[in-house]
């Protein structure tokens, strides 16, 4: 993610092909950059030994920048502002006022948030009438323009539809104490729901496996919201995507971000694999196309994979958190004005944020978190087999694990956050005793039938628990990622949630739907195995394999695959 969108596509370090689906992939395929194009073709600007050695330190801001505190007039601040606008969005960083604000409001490009079938769930505000707000992250690889063939190389995708290599999550809890990141692996392999492109255009429902930056190609980054919905049950509340050129841009306007390597690192092999990042073994600061290549290299980090790469992508963004909140300051009037053009122009975000102004808005929210506060994770996987090895699938237990406590607004950092105890329905519960529920086997997976006995076994808990009127539904259910208990109607939202307390079920999963006419209980694929829910009331804990880091974590140093080092 650059700036904090990153752009970091696989097939900018070199060739690849843009074929996804699961029947039609290699066992090979997309999991490396290519072939590259001799000289130019898979290389950005200042690739190999012509990279652009970083100014090597512990410490410090950036380069070039002014000594003096610059002027805080209004004007200076809204440049600022403008020019980096990823960062401020994440850290808060902008200013009252607004330059040229009616020409930077038509740079801004436009998109529908949502293209798929399935509304959105609310929000649940918590004691204080707060809500969370969730914006996902999109890092598109288009090579549409001049630039961004430059910077992205791979010639041979020119005008090709772009993929959205690059997704992050950012949640902003509802009490604005803490901020957390899932990153998605580019290489993901999901069902895509049906999507519908601004221009009429529908692209069904896929029927198997697709690779999750796909999304991007049908119709728009209004798919990749409604997939991550789909797979999360997580509410989107906006979208912001950037290319290459706004990665570069975003990166010049900041400054010099440390960053560290534990070896000598050239993403670059013999046969054009790799971003051409080249650094020294230690901390070096980083911008510009330099930035961009760190943000992008996948070849050298640790296993070579995407996993590697996101990993240097957290730790980037971390670094660039605590350097401008040190202070760091943009006071060149001119170089700002340019910036802040190419910082909208590079810009597409949905319509709720289609001004400066609500992006500055936005930008206020993030500005209460405290850097301590911010914690990165990837979204928890395990490799595929067969055609698909080398692509990953969402780790069953630990990714809903993940996905649940960003739905219920739990800090990923393991630290108490206010939220808002679970209200009362207004119409108590009957006496568990009369209230009637159908339990349903809904286990099954992609690749998994249902879980015998799963229905039963759920039942038997709540009669025991007392709800003598419980039965088993023996109509099949189609299969559900999640544990969810249904309701037709307000007058038995209570009873429903008494069937969740029993259960130790997160009211969160607790819903209306015109689907039932009585209680239902579907048990789903996060429940498979006998005893009690897994991820019941008081199990808060970000699981290990989502590989959080700590915002204020200064330690952090890729380690450097021992084929890419010199």
């Amino acid at each position: 993610m650059g700036g904090p969108v990153v752009r970091s596509s696989t097939r900018g370090e070199g060739t690849r092909s843009r074929v996804r689906h699961a029947d039609q992939l290699g066992r090979d395929e997309s999991l490396h950059e290519g072939d590259g194009d001799g000289a130019g073709g898979g290389e950005g600007p200042g690739t190999g030994h012509r990279a652009a050695k970083g100014r090597r330190g512990s410490g410090g801001g950036a380069q070039g920048a002014g000594s003096r505190r610059a002027p805080k007039s209004g004007t200076r601040r809204a440049l600022r502002w403008s020019a980096s606008v990823l960062a401020v969005l994440i850290l808060g960083t902008g200013g009252a006022g607004y330059l040229y604000y009616e020409y930077l409001n038509s740079n801004i490009k436009k998109e529908d948030l949502t293209l798929g079938d399935k509304q959105m769930a609310d929000h649940k505000a918590n004691a204080a009438g707060q809500t969370p707000l969730n914006i996902l992250l999109i890092g598109s690889d288009a090579r549409d323009s001049e630039a961004n063939q430059k910077l992205g190389g791979a010639k041979e995708t020119f005008g090709a539809p772009p993929l959205a290599d690059v997704q992050m999550l950012l949640h902003i809890s509802a009490d604005r104490s803490n901020l957390s990141v899932i990153s998605m692996p580019r290489d993901t392999m999901l069902k895509m729901p049906k999507c519908t492109a601004p221009d009429g255009k529908v692209f069904p429902a896929s029927t198997g496996d697709v690779q999750t930056n796909e999304s991007l190609g049908r119709g728009g980054p209004g798919c990749t919201v409604a997939t991550w919905y789909e797979l999360t049950g997580i509410r989107i509340d906006h979208f912001m995507m950037i290319d290459f050129a706004g990665v570069v841009s975003m990166a010049d306007a900041i400054g010099g971000v440390p960053v560290c390597v534990d070896a000598n690192i050239r993403s670059r092999n013999a046969d054009g694999k790799g971003s051409g990042l080249e650094l020294e073994k230690g901390t070096t600061y980083i911008q510009g196309e330099q930035a961009l290549q760190w943000l992008r290299t996948r070849y050298g980090f640790e296993d070579n994979t995407d996993l590697g790469r996101a990993k240097a992508q957290h730790q980037y963004m971390n670094s660039m958190v605590r350097q401008l909140r040190k202070g760091t300051k943009l006071t060149d009037p001119a170089k700002l004005t340019n910036l802040a053009e190419a910082a909208t122009k590079a810009l597409t975000v949905d319509k709720g944020l289609d001004t400066v102004k609500k992006l500055y808005d936005l930008a206020e929210e993030f500005k209460k978190v405290p850097t301590k506060r911010i914690t990165m994770s990837t979204m928890p996987n395990v490799y595929g087999t067969g055609s698909n090895n080398g692509r990953v699938y969402p780790k069953a237990g630990d990714a809903e694990q993940l996905f649940r406590m960003v739905r219920d607004d739990v800090p990923l950092d393991g630290k108490a956050s206010k939220r808002k105890k679970p209200e009362e329905p207004k119409d108590p519960s009957a006496p568990v005793g009369e209230i009637a529920v159908a339990v349903r086997n809904g286990t099954a997976t992609d690749t998994l039938g249902p879980a015998s006995g799963r229905a039963g076994d759920v039942a038997d808990q709540l009669k025991e628990a007392g709800f003598g009127r419980t039965t088993v539904d023996p109509n099949s259910v189609t299969g559900s990622a999640r544990t969810a208990i249904l309701y037709p109607s307000a007058d038995l939202e209570g009873d429903a949630q008494a069937v969740a307390k029993a259960l130790g079920v997160p009211l969160s999963q607790v819903k209306k739907s015109t689907d039932v006419s009585g209680i239902s209980l579907a048990v789903g694929a996060d429940w498979r195995e006998d005893g009690a829910y897994p991820v019941s009331k008081g199990t808060e804990k970000t699981p290990e394999s989502a590989g959080a880091l700590n915002g204020e974590e200064e330690g952090a140093c890729m380690k450097v695959n021992p084929n890419y080092t010199w």
